[in-house]
């Protein structure tokens, strides 16, 4: 009976909700869009082109990886139990994971299930190779153990800790990293906070050892402790990209090189400085440097033109904070350059500052390189990824260090902490309007190519729920986040407002919204500026000439120089309106030319953009004025309190009282007015007026224009607003939902019907609809984390579900979208959408496909002839392989596959008629072990005729010697005879 009643005061005839049925109301978890924790590590596959990227447990959920690809290509990776990532590489089309909880694990990147997992206590770091079947991990006692992620088994093998063993008297030695030499992986270089160390594996001993030792006098990174001998801790070590040199880096900011092959120190520099190992006569004032938290020894398309990247080492009170780049250049020649030139060139040709952002420091970093997955990641990087102390990333150009958009370079989820995301907003878009919106942009190289997206269905909605996020860095990208099928626009459009307002410091989006036929799109800012968009091409594409214009507060100025140069066609700048009233709280932008704006000091404006001109400006304390009064207790507003719009829509409909209809402008307020505008043509343009205010209970949470015969939206659309002219009316209504109650009414003043919420409080609110059983129904997210279903017209509640999902925190942000897609904050960065009218699913992970099998990974570098001819011992992955896993382990089919190409190599070379000898006949075992006994016998052979080509030749100088001896004897006789006779 109450439902009844209420559709007779509401004045709907119809039951909007007969066509849904019992059941209806449940939500789907459809998808996620962000990063569910902090960023804690981050790794690149350059063959495959996929990005891994690994958080931090925290409240809102366990630590987890996830993997991108092209466009919206992504896997999610959950762990059995709670923890953090700390180390990610990608080995053989698989990932392997080091956590907080010191498991190894080997991850399926096409099934995102973990195959396999290990635990060491203690363990400190993590090293593999693309090439190679084996995990090292590194425990903090020093001990080395290797992992077989071919069997994914631990395997006995074990290094010892070589620095206890060379000086027993230490204490508190720890090991910290390693790395494989890029050229010869059968030597591994191992850091230890007191020095680092080479290790062979042929040999199975350390080969060389390093420590840093500083003179008194000696300066050192910091200039501290001048007076005595220091021997700063070791903090990373790295290879030079041919293996030659060697390069450590210290806790005073000292980075020393090293040569690799006697072990001597070539030199010692800073960030800044040169020669720091070396006593000065005038030596500096101590200077505190911050750590160095990464260093990489990257190098060009050629191995021996190489630069340094380093995170950290600056000092403290430099005005530049960020990365430095060290362009070194082209490597001397080894056998032919003095210690003075090797000295030299480390003392590098320029210097450069990747800047960031202030007030972050550089926590991590990832180099993306064009193709190698070589060289420690190093070789060629065209970008630098950049994890900040403050959780957000950073894309830079390489080595330019040039910010990079992730707009179509990155997932729009990783674009969540990229910056961090201050504002969100939703519209529903017309499909074939979105369909047009593909943006022309000059950009570079995309980042991420790798992976295909699973086939989904066929569109499910005509309608296009267009997400909008403003960013701190006052950029707002748009995309289509789907429902749950094909979404044929992928691309997302990117605008810049503080290009805009030209101003860039202290830009904060506070509202935003989109038309949903003709595409405008307005923002609003904390400064009270509203920028208005408009779809085109761009009149300035390739010149970055604004045009100077003086501030013009309550006016609207053309802004279109202002459009970035790289922007050929899209959403370009249009007009500026400098408000400057507060805030800018809310804006709404209609599909008839209409955009209004409502501000925090109470103020709201009407603009007409075929001016553009403001047709009405006022204030919300006029609204009382024409406040019919309530017929219950308790709605008049509080007195004195401060009032400001919250909630503005447009509508065409009849208002009560009237024989016609027209476009009308409902504004809502923080203290529950409700007033409605009658736009009206006047002259050459339109005029607004106040046809009334209707005082609800509190805060407006939602106001919705529809149609009391169909259920419709009462939208303001070309078409509609064309047909008023003829004479044709639209049955209106509002559906206006506050923070405790619901209200069907006519407007602008009548009284309409009402139902009370229970103790929850209502966040967010719309009426939507349902296209596979028709129907219409009001859809409420309250802060108690439920979501409910209503009625209409009788508001009866259909259904109510609990979203667990959900931050409590954060449910005043949710949106409800027409299409009946709930949009909630899971975390900090991360948003969750839950399409109501579904059958109660979970969250499922996407069928796309990661791997591309048919891409393989390129010849791991090898040592060069003169290092072989000069007696360096190399060792192959097949053979290492053999080394690690024994005789009696068989080798997997990548190692298969990588014997039979060196065969086959070492045939084509000439050197192949053993290995050929021995044919089919021989089983694997046979064969690495007469390869790696070939390889031994071929060196010694070589060592023997170095030795029998030095004994020839001290032989050959030894004749001469003798016979120079016998001319000069011969010579001076002959004189004595002459002289004589």
């Amino acid at each position: 009976m109450a439902s009844f009643l209420r559709g007779k005061q509401a004045g709907i005839q119809n039951d909007l909700s007969g066509g849904i049925l019992p059941g209806s109301f449940a939500p789907d978890e459809q998808s996620r869009y962000g990063i569910n924790s902090q960023v804690s590590c981050i790794a690149y596959e350059p063959v495959q082109s996929l990005l891994a990227v690994g958080t931090n447990e925290s409240k809102f959920g366990p630590g987890k990886i996830y993997v991108f690809g092209q466009s919206r290509v992504h896997k999610f990776f959950t762990p059995s139990r709670p923890t953090s990532f700390r180390q990610l590489h990608f080995v053989a089309n698989r990932l392997v994971s080091l956590d907080a909880r010191n498991d190894v694990a080997i991850w399926d990147l096409d099934t995102a299930k973990q195959l396999a997992h290990y635990t060491y206590p203690g363990t400190s770091c993590l090293a593999t190779d693309p090439m190679l079947d084996w995990a090292l991990i590194g425990l903090h006692n020093g001990d080395i153990f290797a992992y077989d992620l071919d069997r994914e088994r631990p395997s006995p093998f074990r290094i010892p800790h070589f620095w206890q063993e060379r000086d027993p008297r230490a204490r508190d030695v720890a090991l910290i990293g390693m790395q494989l030499h890029p050229k010869d992986i059968g030597r591994l270089l191992i850091a230890y906070n007191y020095g680092a160390v080479i290790y062979s594996f042929k040999q199975n001993l350390p080969v060389k050892f390093f420590e840093y030792q500083l003179a008194p006098g000696a300066p050192g990174g910091n200039s501290e402790g001048l007076g005595s001998p220091r021997k700063p801790r070791l903090t990373h070590a790295v290879w030079h990209p041919s293996g030659t040199f060697i390069l450590t880096a210290h806790e005073d900011g000292s980075l020393v090189f090293w040569d690799a092959k006697d072990g001597r120190l070539i030199t010692a520099r800073s960030i800044y400085a040169t020669k720091v190992n070396e006593p000065s006569a005038r030596p500096s004032e101590p200077t505190p440097v911050a750590p160095i938290t990464k260093i990489s020894w990257c190098c060009k398309e050629n191995p021996d033109d190489t630069a340094l990247l380093i995170a950290g080492g600056q000092a403290l009170d430099d005005p530049e904070q960020g990365m430095t780049f060290i362009e070194l250049g082209p490597t001397p020649i080894y056998a032919t350059s003095s210690w003075e030139i090797l000295a030299a060139h480390f003392g590098g040709k320029r210097r450069l500052t990747l800047q960031t952002p202030p007030g972050a420091k550089v926590l991590n970093y990832c180099l993306i390189p064009r193709t190698s997955p070589h060289f420690a990641g190093a070789q060629d990087p065209i970008a630098v990824l950049t994890m900040l102390t403050s959780g957000e990333l950073i894309t830079l150009s390489f080595p330019s260090g040039f910010p990079i958009s992730p707009t179509d370079m990155l997932h729009p989820s990783l674009s969540f902490v990229h910056p961090f995301v201050q504002k969100v907003a939703v519209a529903t878009v017309a499909r074939g309007r979105w369909l047009g919106m593909v943006e022309k942009r000059n950009q570079g190289d995309i980042i991420l190519k790798g992976g295909a997206e699973a086939a989904k269905r066929r569109r499910r909605y005509e309608a296009r729920n267009i997400i909008q996020v403003a960013h701190a860095d006052s950029t707002i990208r748009m995309w289509d986040v789907g429902h749950a099928d094909e979404i044929e626009n992928p691309t997302q459009l990117q605008v810049d407002i503080a290009r805009a307002v030209n101003r860039y410091q202290d830009v904060e989006i506070t509202a935003m919204d989109m038309a949903e036929t003709t595409g405008e799109f307005a923002a609003g800012t904390i400064a009270g500026e509203v920028v208005i968009y408009r779809w085109g091409g761009n009149k300035y594409f390739g010149r970055d000439e604004p045009k100077p214009m003086d501030p013009n507060p309550g006016g609207i100025s053309d802004i279109s120089s202002r459009a970035e140069p790289t922007l050929k066609e899209g959403l370009q700048p249009f007009v500026l309106y400098e408000m400057m009233q507060g805030p800018i709280i809310v804006v709404s932008v209609s599909d008839v030319g209409f955009v209004a704006v409502g501000s925090q000091n109470g103020f709201i404006s009407i603009i007409d953009l075929r001016g553009p001109a403001v047709i009405l400006q006022m204030s919300t304390a006029e609204l009382t004025k024409h406040e019919k009064k309530s017929l219950f207790k308790g709605h008049s507003s509080s007195s004195g309190s401060k009032e400001w719009p919250v909630v503005i829509e447009f509508g065409v409909m009849t208002l009560e009282g009237d024989n016609y209809s027209s476009i009308a402008c409902f504004v809502g307020t923080n203290l529950g007015h409700v007033a409605t505008f009658k736009l009206l043509p006047s002259g050459q343009g339109y005029s607004a007026k106040l046809a009334g205010v209707v005082n609800l209970s509190d805060k407006i949470i939602a106001i919705c224009p529809i149609n009391a015969d169909t259920g419709h939206a009462a939208a303001a659309t070309g078409p509609v607003v064309a047909s008023l002219r003829e004479g044709q009316q639209v049955n209106g209504t509002l559906v206006v939902v506050t923070q405790t109650e619901a209200r069907i009414f006519k407007p602008a003043t009548a009284k309409g019907a009402s139902k009370s919420f229970d103790s929850a409080l209502c966040d967010a609110a719309s009426v939507t609809e349902l296209e596979l059983f028709p129907g219409f129904a009001l859809v409420a997210v309250f802060n108690d984390r439920s979501a409910r279903a209503y009625s209409l017209p009788g508001l009866k509640e259909l259904g109510r579900k609990t979203l667990p999902m959900l931050d409590a925190s954060r449910t005043t942000s949710a949106i409800v979208a027409r299409t009946g897609d709930v949009f909630g904050w899971t975390g900090p960065s991360e948003l969750v959408i839950l399409p109501v009218w579904g059958t109660g699913k979970g969250l499922e992970n996407s069928l796309d496909t990661i791997i591309n099998p048919e891409l393989v990974s390129p010849p791991r570098p090898t040592i060069s002839n003169l290092q072989w001819i000069s007696g360096t011992q190399y060792v192959s992955p097949t053979d290492l392989d053999l080394l690690i896993g024994g005789a009696d382990r068989p080798p997997s089919r990548r190692m298969l596959a990588a014997a039979a190409e060196e065969q086959r190599s070492a045939r084509a070379a000439g050197a192949g008629g053993g290995a050929a000898a021995g044919g089919s006949q021989e089983g694997w075992g046979e064969y690495l072990t007469r390869q790696l006994n070939e390889r031994t016998e071929k060196l010694n052979l070589m060592g023997d005729s170095m030795d029998n080509l030095q004994a020839s030749s001290q032989g050959w100088a030894d004749d001469v010697g003798k016979f120079v001896k016998q001319q000069k004897r011969g010579l001076l006789l002959g004189g004595i005879k002459k002289s004589l006779f």
